[in-house]
């Protein structure tokens, strides 16, 4: 009989010790380690088992089955990150900081999925950890969402769970708000610790392929942004989205980072209203709708956020520094990145950027990964040191090399078709075989192979020559 003896238990990464210690051995975290009783015993080998597998059945590549059928919301943003709607027997994880709005949007959904918003009636439940049923009562009526027929409940015990939506005509989409709330009294440990999330999930996941109902797990965050839990919690799932924002900022961003059903990367974007959120068909005019054209260090960087083009602005000020370490503030991009840039500009152009202080902005919120941004962070930065503006009119985009050339990047045409329907005339963009040849929507090309020629278009009285007759007056 396997006994049950104590372990502490590291909350972040799983690893198990015998001993409390204020820091993990295996992830580093410090305050990590919970006590947990876990149950140990000799392990058993298959062959001392009486009791053979059962024969499991191989098939080919190509099947006879038709794909699962999508459900659709009605909500675009959404559907749009979950690669078209939701697929029967999924399981899909929703994390994000506390207060963004992650039950909010569910709510809205599950809403839409009942009230036949995307074409078809579905019955939806909604299981609440966290909240009293009154308290989800009230955010409905606030989001104007009360009388869509939506099965509420207030549990957090799995069996009585998994027994309530296992019976015949039960819910075709299921909320749990959240995983790290629900608990087995199989597991003596505490509901949220790695064991029961670990356990608990994999219940409820089971139950959602076995009985065919899509499953909408919230996840908690860690302040380092990831979803608390073991690791593995990730992997269980089908599909990932991280709801991201600024609290100062309107804008939320549903972003994909997992998907078995559809596009990674994709990005969904909303509008925080009184009303709760609002989708944005066209969120690159919501984020340059602020702009204002005629002041340095401000560029235009046409992005791609998955399959989608998305234009905003990125925003330097370089200020001269105090006597001691120059200070660097970034929001929105990656600071080592930043740091990359000015290196380049420094070594390879002769400017004397590193010597200020630098704070670079991605305006509106949104998080910018691609290396593509590094043109356009170059293009603010070097307006910013010489007070030159870049036109108003003018989209930036492309790679930075470490010997300073401008390297192409993909889905050049999808960039500036977004431009051109923006109102955008001129791009700056990496060489390409063609020089001066027009752009796919008539945008006029400025091309650049190095960031020498960059900074040349930026110096219109010093008497030097531009690069290939280049300038910003062309």
């Amino acid at each position: 009989m396997a006994r049950a003896k104590l372990r502490y238990v590291c909350q972040s990464c799983g690893a198990s010790q015998l001993q409390w210690a204020g820091r993990c051995e295996a992830c580093g975290g410090w305050n990590t380690l919970v006590e947990e009783a876990v149950q140990e015993g000799p392990p058993r080998s298959l062959a001392a088992v009486s009791t053979k597998g059962r024969r499991i059945d191989f098939v080919g590549l190509v099947g006879s089955s038709a794909p699962a059928p999508r459900r659709v919301t009605g909500m675009a943003e959404f559907d749009r990150v979950c690669g078209g709607g939701l697929v029967p027997g999924s399981a899909l994880l929703v994390g994000g900081d506390p207060g963004i709005g992650k039950s909010t949007v569910l709510l809205q959904v599950v809403a839409a999925l009942a009230s036949g918003r995307g074409g078809a009636n579905l019955k939806c439940a909604y299981i609440s950890g966290e909240e009293a049923i009154d308290q989800v009562r009230l955010r409905a009526s606030r989001l104007g969402v009360a009388a869509a027929p939506v099965e509420l409940a207030a549990a957090t015990s799995v069996r009585d769970i998994v027994a309530s939506l296992e019976t015949i005509g039960g819910p075709d989409v299921v909320v749990i708000d959240s995983i790290q709330t629900m608990y087995l009294d199989t597991l003596d440990s505490a509901p949220g610790t790695v064991s029961q999330v670990r356990a608990s999930a994999q219940e409820l996941i089971r139950l959602a392929k076995r009985v065919g109902f899509t499953l909408i797990l919230v996840g908690h965050v860690t302040k380092e942004g990831l979803i608390a839990g073991p690791r593995v919690l990730e992997h269980m799932v089908d599909t990932v989205l991280y709801f991201e924002g600024e609290r100062g900022h309107q804008f939320r961003i549903l972003r994909a980072v997992k998907n078995r059903f559809g596009p990674t990367d994709e990005i969904g974007v909303f509008e925080m209203t009184d009303a709760g959120l609002s989708e944005v068909p066209n969120p690159s005019a919501l984020f340059l709708a602020d702009r204002r054209g005629d002041v340095s260090g401000a560029a235009v960087f046409a992005g791609m956020e998955g399959t989608r083009p998305v234009l905003v602005e990125i925003q330097a000020l370089v200020a001269p520094s105090p006597p001691g370490t120059p200070r660097r503030a970034v929001i929105g991009w990656d600071t080592a990145r930043l740091a990359m840039v000015m290196a380049v500009l420094d070594a390879r152009c002769g400017l004397a950027i590193g010597a200020n202080d630098v704070y670079l902005n991605v305006a509106g919120g949104l998080r910018i990964t691609e290396p593509a941004a590094d043109l356009a962070v170059a293009a603010a930065l070097v307006s910013a040191l010489t007070g030159d503006p870049v036109p108003a009119d003018m989209v930036v985009f492309g790679e930075i090399g470490l010997s300073g050339e401008i390297r192409s990047v993909s889905q050049t045409d999808s960039r500036l078709k977004e431009a051109g329907k923006l109102g955008f005339a001129r791009a700056l963009v990496p060489a390409r075989r063609v020089r001066n040849k027009p752009g796919p929507t008539g945008i006029g090309m400025n091309e650049v192979d190095h960031l020498q020629q960059l900074v040349a278009l930026f110096k219109p009285n010093t008497g030097r020559r531009k690069p290939d007759g280049q300038s910003f007056q062309n």
